[in-house]
This record gives structure tokens, C-alpha cells and sequence, in this order.
């Protein structure tokens, strides 16, 4: 699984990873629901998406999307 393979600190295959996961999906609600499974919370802000690390919903930054 993604969330347990990749360091924080990674965010550009972290925005990849976001990106081509959202592509599969039909809409936001569905992207996020799908994120949850991963253990990621997202959540659109100005300029792009909030992604925290879950259960302890540990934030690990802004991705551009």
C-alpha cells in the first residue's frame, strides 16, 4: 500500500500517486473515500489539496492540484 511505503517527506510521487488516483474516480467524494482506504485524508484548499497521514491525521503538506 502507498501510505505505508512512502516517506512523508516525498510529495511530488505523493501528488503523482493523488493525481492518477483521482483520474480513476468520478468524483471528488469518490477520490476522497478512495484516499481514506489508502489511510490519507485530503482536503481541497486554495491552490490545492491538504493530505494528512490517518489514523492519527498527521498532516504531511499542501500537494498543487
Amino acid at each position: 500500500m502507498f501510505a505505508e511505503t512512502t516517506a512523508a517527506s516525498d510529495l511530488g510521487k505523493l501528488r503523482h500517486f493523488l493525481v492518477a488516483e483521482r483520474e480513476k474516480t468520478l468524483s471528488d467524494t469518490e477520490w476522497k473515500f478512495r484516499m481514506r482506504g489508502y489511510g490519507f485524508h485530503v482536503k481541497r484548499v486554495n491552490g490545492g489539496v491538504m493530505v494528512a497521514r490517518l489514523p492519527q491525521n498527521e498532516i504531511l503538506g499542501c500537494v498543487k492540484m
